[in-house]
């Protein structure tokens, strides 16, 4: 996902918010998004100075907000946008992961860590169903789910199970969790499906 892929997906994310709730607060909404509550000002403000949004005060120091006609007509079109974005994502992610377990079949790796909780681990998850694949576990170091999948997840690499490579699924930091494995794991043993679009791409004949 580029830069304007991810602008666009959290102004789609604060427009179907304040559809569905004009009472959603800044801090409701900084939550929603996952970011500190300054930047969620800073992106309900570019959406009220585009014309999406309009913005009443209400009593006891409240805001309502309200979706413009230009915010509903925006909303559309970014739902639309999004859904060809994960049609394509889906696409392109599991092709990906095909390719990353046929170098493990050829290789005789079978058990397989997945580094990070995302939809390409969902998608990597599936891909490993089909053919002689293993799934040990998941890899992410700021969860706190002890299941994804119905799969163990692990936060430290001092408790690991074994497994012959481990796969970079995260999709918010892939490079710097890259770099983070390679001070654990040795480089021909760290898979990178190039749906990530990383520039190092580790390859194992």
């Amino acid at each position: 996902m580029n830069s304007r892929q991810k602008r666009d997906t959290v102004t789609l994310e604060i427009l179907q918010a304040i559809e569905n709730n004009n009472d959603v607060t800044q801090r409701h909404l900084a939550g929603r998004l996952n970011v500190a509550l300054g930047l969620a000002n800073s992106y309900l403000k570019r959406c009220v100075h585009k014309g999406l949004i309009k913005v009443t005060q209400a009593p006891a120091n409240r805001y309502l907000y309200y979706l413009t006609p230009k915010g509903f007509a925006e909303k559309s079109r970014l739902t639309a946008d999004y859904l060809s974005f994960s049609f394509d994502f889906y696409r392109r992610a599991s092709t990906s992961c095909k390719n990353e377990f046929l170098r493990c079949e050829k290789n005789g790796w079978e058990k397989i860590l997945l580094c990070g909780i995302s939809e390409l681990a969902e998608i990597a998850s599936l891909r490993a169903k089909e053919q002689n694949i293993k799934i040990v576990g998941i890899f992410d170091l700021r969860e706190t789910v002890k299941e994804f999948l119905g799969l163990p997840v692990y936060t430290s690499m001092n408790h690991l199970p074994d497994f012959d490579v481990c796969v970079i699924t995260n999709l918010e930091n892939p490079s710097g969790l890259l770099e983070y494995l390679n001070s654990y794991v040795a480089r021909e043993k760290i898979l990178v499906p190039d749906v990530l679009g990383l520039n190092t791409v580790i390859k194992t004949e």
